[in-house]
């Protein structure tokens, strides 16, 4: 009997310690999303502020509901989440950048892409060497996410279109580098072993992004071919959503670079699959998107700025806080001093293959790009969690210094460099009378995912209209592609893409009439009204 009955005590004990867990995350659980309402709201009323903006709004929040709880439980925690590489990067990064691939203005990135092939993997390459090894890796890892906030993609097109395309290549050449370092043996170093290593990172950037575009194919394919709109617009946002995510997920079993395939999937779903879909389905996908991608910005800096100050690791770093603050100095100084060693010299290589002035980054725009590219945020916090940390806890004082010294940058330049890069951009680049104009032009029916439609000849080869595209002149001669590579090659893959792609996968222009269809009902509605 006795043994029944402390069998039966553990039981009881057993269900109430599960009990308390439950309630405990039910309590972090509504905290959070009040905090992140909260975040939204005050992003709302400072929407005009040109100091700061919602990702930063998020991490100051985070720190002092962070003060809070600690003063709250007296020194033994000061969050309510523990920051998860799992919870980041499968969950919170894949809508970020899929809508950032979805949103972008392709003419634009692909016409820089060169250049930002030379920022986001030589660069990256570069600051790796000089910060060092793996810690380069982590530190090299610029923050996407905030781009995002402090650069506007109409009122600065080409610096947005840099920046953010070097963040997002940069962010998975980080990630790659960081694993193939973390494999590599440093002792037996030798040309074959850096050739293999030079093999194997072109191999994960080429085959991530062909994963990214066959997975986007395969959604317009699918929609095209069953075109689930016929019946239920459910059922073609459902398919859009799954498989955007499905092409990240994909890339994660391979062992690919799931950030590029996600990025290059979003792109061709929103030149196929977006037009496949009814008028509706457009609406309720770009909004859904756009809300999912805004959701998880806000989530991440407020859960960075929370774990920042989890006592655990500070504890460490407590009885030597010279040590803590020299490393992070110096590392800063090393992200600063290795980010300047790559922009400004593949920029002056950049603009020896221009021939338009247009075209040319001036030392203004160079120093902007220089300096949005400073700020560090979660997928540096994310790696140097990896890297010195099981399960997000350590019990090694150097790996503590580490763990303590990225948190510090990441919060200097997420904060300080952030602050400053509106400013920034107005002293450095003023707006024009030029850019004032096309932001003006808004369209009341989008025929892309973005709302705005500015003209070629505005900016540059900016429009995403797809139709614009015929003006170009056809190339007749070598002299002419090679004088104007970029329009030639837009040129031929236009009618690449209007003679096979997009009869085969669908696209603007493209999309089959079906009786009886949402979009059939949607005209008669509209010839109606009218």
């Amino acid at each position: 009997m006795a043994i029944v009955g402390v069998e039966n005590s553990n039981t009881w004990m057993g269900a109430g310690e599960l009990l308390s867990s439950e309630h405990a995350s039910v309590v972090s659980i509504n905290l959070f999303v009040v905090l992140l309402c909260t975040c939204i709201i005050i992003g709302h009323l400072l929407e005009e502020n040109r100091w700061l903006n919602e990702s930063i709004t998020a991490l100051l929040i985070g720190i002092c509901t962070g003060v809070v709880i600690l003063l709250l439980s007296r020194g033994k925690s000061s969050r309510i989440l523990v920051f998860s590489e799992e919870l980041f990067f499968i969950y919170l990064l894949p809508p970020i950048i899929f809508n950032a691939g979805f949103q972008v203005k392709k003419k634009r990135f692909f016409r820089n892409f060169s250049t930002i092939t030379l920022f986001g993997a030589i660069g990256t390459l570069i600051s790796t060497g000089v910060i060092s090894a793996a810690i380069g890796a982590i530190f090299s890892a610029t923050d996407s996410v905030c781009t995002l906030q402090v650069l506007n993609q109409d009122e600065t097109p080409l610096l947005y279109s840099l920046v953010f395309g070097e963040g997002v290549v940069n962010d998975a050449t980080s990630v790659v580098l960081f694993n193939a370092i973390q494999s590599l043996d440093f002792s037996h170093i030798s040309s074959i072993a850096s050739l293999e290593f030079a093999g194997s990172f072109l191999y994960l950037l080429i085959s991530s992004t062909i994963l990214g575009v066959l997975v986007g194919l395969l959604s317009a394919y699918t929609i095209k071919t069953l075109y689930f709109g016929r019946h239920s617009t459910d059922r073609e946002v459902a398919i859009m959503i799954l498989m955007a995510y499905l092409s990240y997920m994909l890339a994660e079993l391979f062992s690919l670079s799931a950030i590029l395939t996600v990025f290059f999937c979003g792109i061709v779903m929103s030149h196929y699959t977006w037009h496949n879909v009814t008028q509706s389905s457009r609406v309720t996908t770009k909004h859904a998107f756009a809300t999912l991608s805004f959701v998880a910005e806000i989530f991440i800096f407020l859960y960075v700025g929370m774990d920042a100050l989890d006592i655990e690791k500070w504890k460490f770093v407590s009885h030597s806080p010279g040590t803590s603050i020299s490393t992070s100095s110096i590392l800063l100084g090393l992200v600063m001093v290795g980010r300047a060693a790559f922009v400004f010299p593949l920029s002056f290589l950049s603009n020896l293959t221009k021939n338009f002035s247009s075209d040319k980054l001036t030392i203004k725009q160079q120093v902007t790009i220089w300096w949005a590219g400073l700020m560090r945020g979660a997928v540096s916090m994310a790696l140097a969690y990896n890297h010195f940390t099981r399960s997000g806890y350590t019990q090694l004082r150097p790996n503590a210094i580490m763990i303590t010294s990225t948190i510090t940058v990441v919060l200097f330049s997420t904060v300080v460099f952030g602050m400053l890069t509106k400013p920034l951009i107005k002293f450095l680049l003023p707006p024009t009378k030029q850019m004032l104009a096309s932001d003006s032009m808004v369209c009341s029916e989008p025929s892309s995912p973005k709302s705005l439609a500015i003209p070629l000849l505005l900016d540059g080869g900016n429009s995403d209209d797809e139709e614009s595209s015929n003006s170009l002149p056809r190339p007749t001669s070598l002299r002419m592609f090679l004088r104007t590579p970029s329009y030639s090659i837009h040129y031929h893959w236009r009618r690449f893409d209007d003679g096979f792609m997009r009869p085969v996968f669908g696209g603007r222009g493209f999309v089959p009439f079906v009786p009886g269809s949402p979009v059939e009902s949607d005209d008669l509605q509209q010839q109606w009204l009218n």
